[in-house]
């Protein structure tokens, strides 16, 4: 009977898979992840036109953290910055950055229009909250960035309305020189209900990690949580809300570092192929020594 002969991918259907392998990129390795592709798909238009569908959504899935030129800060490429397809607000700098998304740089800046920054009554509320988590996350996340968005009821003037902020919290620690990348995501929606006179967090919290030395293992943890709060002053609802985040976050990091640090002792027992007593790798590179191999050897007259 003949063989079936498979049939040839559409190029559609190659453009997904090859926006697929980009958007899965670990943290910080989406550039040469795209090396690879490129060079599997041997076809630079089908490549460019997977490159700019799948680089936006990967820069902010991941809320990459780009240097703006001139080195006035930092901005977060994330959803609830983008203006455009490529124009970000930062609200630390009131400037807009001008991002190349496949280079994964800044390439200029403007000014920020008035009706896309925060009326003078939110940006009070907005700018404390942000000094506070600037300050939590200088402490708690080393080369980690932040930033504070106003998502709902940006032109509210005054008391009497709701209006919603949200907290993005991105770290990551990049050292593919040791076959290691991480990084740590959350994001904080926190809706202002003044009528209520309370304020409402949820937090998605995300970590993700690959160790790729000799082995590819990856991680990829998520929790969500919420709490409540009284609606204070600006300065009192950010200091209010900043510890409500370092709770939360502070209590799931521990749990994870209990969790895997008893990996060892339990889950790694449960796993099917487990290690001989001697916790060493089996040689498959001289497997000869084992009596099995040795009799199949004899049996199917292999190596005569």
């Amino acid at each position: 009977m003949a063989d079936v002969e498979e049939a040839e991918l559409s190029d559609k259907q190659k453009k997904e898979i090859a926006k697929w392998f980009l958007l899965n990129s670990p943290a910080g390795e989406i550039q040469y992840v795209s090396k690879d592709v490129k060079a599997i798909l041997n076809d630079e238009e089908l490549y460019n036109e997977a490159a700019s569908e799948a680089f936006p959504l990967y820069n902010k899935s991941q809320m990459i953290c780009l240097e703006m030129p001139g080195r006035i800060g930092d901005v977060l490429v994330t959803s609830f910055g983008e203006l455009k397809e490529n124009e970000f607000l930062d609200l630390r700098t009131a400037q807009v950055a001008i991002v190349d998304h496949i280079k994964q740089v800044c390439t200029g800046l403007r000014p920020a229009l008035d009706d896309e920054l925060p009326s003078p009554y939110v940006e009070e509320f907005r700018c404390s909250l942000d000094a506070e988590i600037l300050k939590y996350v200088g402490e708690a996340y080393p080369k980690g960035v932040c930033s504070v968005y106003c998502t709902k009821g940006k032109d509210v003037e005054g008391p009497g309305s709701d209006f919603d902020l949200v907290v993005v919290i991105s770290a990551a620690r990049l050292s593919p020189q040791n076959f290691c990348n991480g990084s740590w995501r959350s994001v904080w929606n926190i809706e202002f209900k003044d009528v209520e006179q309370i304020l409402e967090l949820r937090g998605k919290l995300q970590v993700g990690a690959h160790y790729f030395e000799e082995g590819n293992v990856q991680l990829d943890a998520k929790h969500e949580c919420k709490d409540t709060t009284v609606f204070q002053s600006p300065d009192d609802c950010a200091i209010t809300i900043a510890s409500i985040i370092r709770h939360h976050e502070t209590e799931y990091l521990a749990s994870l570092e209990a969790s895997y640090s008893n990996l060892p002792d339990t889950t790694f027992k449960d796993l099917r192929r487990k290690l001989p007593v001697t916790r060493t790798l089996f040689p498959w590179h001289n497997t000869l020594q084992f009596n099995l191999t040795r009799d199949l050897t004899k049996e199917l007259g292999i190596g005569k």
